[in-house]
């Protein structure tokens, strides 16, 4: 058992590593980086390595092993800006007396994320079609006035008691199916992503007219397209404490990590709990007296992804998207380079 503890001990210190100094990032001596070594498919095949740690509704976290910083950064800039996505692209308004300007109105419901699956729509290649078709174009009315409900309450504060539909929310757009769309779809199935999404204020008199239609696109053309409110990527924390620390001492190291990263056991001394957690903020060099004692590092090819979907895909489906792209795009540049890739 000491044998093969000791063989893990001197596996895990051969994972290339970064230090976390006050002002600085030290390389380890041993470790010449990524630019001095030369690809191995198979060698890189053998170490990648995928991990799923943790999904809550639609945010997930996951581990990718193995790979260089340029690759994993091609992941999250393609989960951004080139996983395609159902959004409002046109708002015909016929009537508008609300308080909001018609761009601006405009603006905020093109950026309400849809729930239609892009994967069943075509792109809309002709510009000079505003209408589109059943196969690229989705089409929902917003049809809405606000009015009053009673003028005898008293306290002004009270509103949803004064007045009816002053708040136009996400759930009062209605899908309006085209061609073969309603035996394909429902409307849970291709409206907004959340009812309750803010649209606008209103009061008695105050009416929208709007006729809205969504087309399949990309972030990189606007932001309303990308799948995610969240895809960021860190390496891998490490934490070592070179010294049993306890006392006061104890719990100063703690507040100088988030929360879960370092725990204090019944003895009153301190242990790395979790470091990935850890946001990388140094305030452990604030304190002398314990950062002689504390060892920062970073696994330099592992990494922490974390991905947060807005409701069109499940966020793991949006990782899977990726990498179909990015593939795409490599056998595209090979048949450019006129290369036999086998």
């Amino acid at each position: 058992m000491v044998f093969n503890s000791e063989m893990a001990m001197e596996t895990e210190d051969r994972r290339p590593k970064v230090t976390m100094e006050e002002y600085k990032i030290k390389e380890n001596p041993n470790d010449y980086g990524f630019s001095d070594e030369t690809f191995d498919r198979e060698k890189f095949k053998k170490n990648l390595q995928i991990i799923p740690v943790k999904r809550v509704d639609y945010e997930l976290e996951f581990d990718i092993i193995g790979l260089t910083p340029a690759i994993a950064n091609a992941f999250r800039r393609v989960m951004i800006s080139e996983v395609p996505t159902m959004a409002i692209e046109k708002v015909h308004i016929y009537n508008n007396t609300s308080i909001i300007q018609d761009e601006v109105l405009a603006h905020r419901i093109g950026l309400i994320p849809l729930k239609a699956d892009p994967r069943l729509f075509e792109y809309k290649l002709d510009e000079k079609d505003e209408e589109g078709n059943e196969l690229d174009t989705l089409e929902y009315r917003l049809d809405i006035k606000c009015s009053w409900k009673n003028k005898d309450v008293k306290d002004p504060r009270n509103i949803d008691a004064m007045y009816k539909n002053h708040n136009v929310y996400t759930e009062h757009i209605k899908w309006v199916p085209r061609g073969k769309q309603g035996t394909l779809f429902n409307e849970s199935q291709v409206g907004p992503c959340d009812d309750k999404i803010l649209i606008s204020k209103m009061r008695p008199g105050h009416e929208l007219n709007l006729k809205l239609l969504a087309i399949k696109g990309i972030g990189k053309d606007h932001a309303k397209f990308s799948p995610v409110s969240l895809a960021s990527y860190k390496l891998l924390p490490e934490i070592k404490l070179l010294k049993q620390i306890t006392g006061k001492d104890a719990y100063t190291l703690q507040k100088c990590f988030s929360p879960g990263v370092i725990e204090i056991d019944k003895g009153g001394c301190a242990y790395v709990k979790d470091a990935r957690y850890d946001n990388c903020s140094r305030n452990v060099y604030r304190h002398p007296e314990i950062a002689k004692f504390v060892e920062l590092t970073r696994i330099r090819n592992h990494f922490v992804f974390n991905v947060e979907s807005l409701g069109a895909y499940k966020p793991e489906d949006i990782f899977v998207e990726a990498v179909k792209i990015l593939k795409k795009k490599c056998v595209e540049l090979l048949k450019e380079l006129d290369f036999d890739g086998k």
